[in-house]
């Protein structure tokens, strides 16, 4: 499972702001956020399909795809979802009009989220949502593993503390991360998703930061983007303990970009 936050034209200083977990088994291998050369983007790179779940290019157009949790199995030889990020951004066009290319596709993957932003707006779009696309106006938005702002207790408590971030104005990335970090479980019952699986995995998935000695938060990632076209990058990486074994921090100037 993952999840994310989104403020969308939403604060007076940032355009966009976004606060991320992903969650993995901590067997699968990634590499650090860091610049791509082909697509040019930064980004996390999981080693085994070789994609990624959130990056950024240098006219600060952004991507994040998150997998959709509806009990089924993955379907035989389905393309990587997490190519679609890289693909979007490597491509010159618009993310209304990548969409679009990729609508009639779309089922043979399995099941998606995707929150695309460029210069013209944000985009969600979901292979098992109708429609498939659609675009979001300025505002506050929420996603984990199924459609978007779909009230699961542990998002609508991150989204609550979002939302009193964005109205403070003056907050910082740190203190995102840190309402990224709750652990706390969801009471006094589980979420309603969790049903039908073991006590112990209901009780760490139902937490916004996962701890669980096979599958957890990988990485903590906060994303701003300003007005003028500054760009701040964080992310905070985990070991299977939930322990903090890395962490990286790119900011950038507007019109400016990583250097190799």
């Amino acid at each position: 499972m993952c999840l994310l936050v989104v403020a969308f034209c939403a604060h007076p200083r940032y355009r966009l702001v976004v606060a991320a977990n992903r969650d993995e088994y901590h067997e699968r291998p990634a590499a650090p956020l860091a610049k791509w050369n082909m697509p040019e983007i930064l980004a996390g790179r999981d080693l085994r399909a070789g994609g990624t779940w959130l990056a950024v290019d240098p006219r600060r157009r952004f991507g994040v795809v998150t997998n959709f949790r509806d009990m089924q199995p993955p379907l035989p030889r389905s393309p990587s979802r997490g190519a679609l990020i890289p693909e979007f951004l490597a491509q010159s066009g618009s993310a209304s009009a990548f969409l679009e290319a990729l609508a009639p596709a779309a089922g043979t993957y399995s099941g998606f989220n995707l929150l695309l932003a460029d210069a013209d707006g944000l985009y969600y779009a979901s292979n098992r949502a109708t429609p498939f696309q659609r675009t979001l106006a300025p505002g506050l938005y929420g996603l984990s593993n199924h459609l978007l702002d779909t009230p699961w207790p542990k998002l609508t408590r991150v989204r609550t503390e979002f939302a009193a971030w964005i109205a403070a104005r003056t907050g910082s990335a740190e203190q995102l991360l840190a309402m990224l970090a709750d652990r706390a479980p969801t009471a006094p019952a589980p979420d309603a998703e969790l049903k039908g699986i073991t006590s112990d995995w209901q009780r760490a998935l139902s937490a916004p930061f996962v701890l669980h000695p096979t599958f957890g938060t990988r990485s903590s990632t906060v994303v701003l983007v300003n007005a003028t076209g500054e760009l701040s990058v964080w992310e905070r990486r985990f070991d299977a303990r939930g322990e903090p074994s890395g962490e990286s921090c790119v900011v950038l100037a507007p019109g400016e970009w990583v250097q190799n």
